[in-house]
């Protein structure tokens, strides 16, 4: 029996997808969330913590830092180059920053990152959300590992400007 869907004002709603599994990582720096965000967006701050290894030499990190705009970040690492895409769907300095996240350029389907940067009365904190379709549930662990490596990354940036 073949499928079918009502169209409503022209317009085919569409299919409900299962809910996406919310990975949470929160850090807290000792600078403003101005510099913070200064940080995420400058291309040769962020190629020194944005998916970059200990293993690995970064070959590649461009950042358009506009709604619309993107990023990517190719890092060498021994068994082959990893890459990151991202389009940046807000930019609201310096206390947001949301995109679309994939490790294939042009992918049909991407999971959404979004950093919350609030100020504190003596510096930032910083929530990163990364949104995982609940088919890679069993990965959790490990994104929340890479993301805390990230903002751990991010940190020692910030300490060393």
């Amino acid at each position: 029996m073949a499928c079918s869907r009502k169209r409503l004002n022209g317009i085919l709603p569409s299919m409900s997808q299962p809910a996406r599994i919310k990975v949470k990582c929160t850090h807290r720096y000792n600078v403003s969330p101005d510099r913070v965000f200064d940080t995420l967006m400058d291309p040769k701050k962020a190629k020194k913590f944005m998916f970059a290894t200990l293993t690995g030499k970064m070959i590649k990190a461009e950042i358009d830092g506009k709604v619309g705009g993107g990023f990517v970040f190719i890092d060498r690492r021994p068994d082959g180059d990893a890459a990151h895409y991202g389009k940046y769907l807000t930019v609201e300095r310096p206390s947001r920053v949301a995109f679309e996240f994939a490790v294939q350029k042009d992918a049909k389907e991407s999971d959404r990152v979004t950093i919350d940067i609030s100020p504190l009365p003596r510096g930032c904190q910083v929530t990163l959300t990364h949104e995982i379709k609940p088919d890679y549930a069993h990965l959790q662990e490990q994104v929340h590992e890479g993301w805390d490596g990230i903002l751990d990354g991010l940190g020692a940036a910030l300490r060393t400007e």
